[in-house]
């Protein structure tokens, strides 16, 4: 990778980044600064993000989808294959395709204008190897392109454990890892949710609390090894996971 480039008005996200162990580029930071203008820019038409401000987009959303390089289970390079499920505006998703350009990232999301925005930046930024799926992850999850087809599952602020496990797990390969991006005290919704991982194939492995000076509030990654198949029975149909996790 290039040598690392001045922080020129993003220097929370680079030195952040440093932090991590990324090493961010004149030409990464400057596809930061046009996804940030995109999607305030869009944020106008849809509801993309809550956080517009300028600083707290760099550190609450960039900074910190790259936070999940810190439970990763191998070097992320071409044989990386990613889905960030309820991506959203994109988030973990191409934050860490900006990064760590050579990984494979699906990008879900059941909105067909939030797909609409997606398509826009990964041609705006132009990345390649992303694609855009819309749809129900209990749907999706059952189309054999994407059923255990993945090395990395990802999802930030979709749902409760014990429901997220059931929409992210049967998209994991066995061998894979599943990460969910979580704030706040998570003990007792760890708890709740260990019977569902393990029916789902999954073995919890850890929970990696974030210890970066940016961030003034408590967040950590719950971090999921897939261990076995996921029943052919999971997802359930769409709507049942959240309303009757399992237990």
């Amino acid at each position: 990778m290039p040598g690392c480039a001045d922080g020129g008005g993003v220097e929370k996200l680079e030195s952040g980044a440093r932090k991590l162990g990324l090493c961010l580029a004149s030409r990464q930071l400057e596809q930061f600064q046009v996804y940030y203008q995109e999607l305030i820019d869009w944020n106008r038409r849809l509801n993309l993000t809550a956080i517009t401000d300028y600083e707290e987009v760099q550190v609450k959303h960039f900074l910190d989808s790259l936070t999940v390089v810190l439970a990763l289970k191998q070097p992320p390079g071409k044989g990386l294959k990613l889905i960030d499920v309820g991506t959203g505006a994109g988030i973990p998703g191409i934050p860490l395709k900006i990064a760590l350009p050579d990984i494979q990232v699906v990008l879900l999301d059941a909105t067909r204008k939030k797909a609409v925005f997606l398509e826009h930046i990964v041609q705006k930024l132009n990345l390649e190897g992303v694609q855009v799926v819309v749809g129900r992850a209990e749907e999706i999850a059952h189309q054999p392109e994407y059923r255990q087809q993945f090395t990395l599952v990802l999802s930030r602020a979709v749902a409760d454990l014990a429901a997220l496990a059931e929409l992210t797990l049967p998209f994991c390969a066995v061998g894979g890892r599943f990460i969910a991006q979580k704030k706040g005290d998570i003990a007792a919704e760890v708890q709740v949710a260990q019977r569902a991982i393990a029916i789902l194939g999954g073995k919890l492995a850890d929970v990696k609390n974030i210890e970066l000076s940016e961030f003034t509030d408590k967040r950590c990654l719950v971090v999921i090894d897939k261990v076995g198949e996921t029943p052919p029975q999971y997802p359930r149909r769409p709507g049942i996971p959240a309303k009757r996790p399992l237990k």
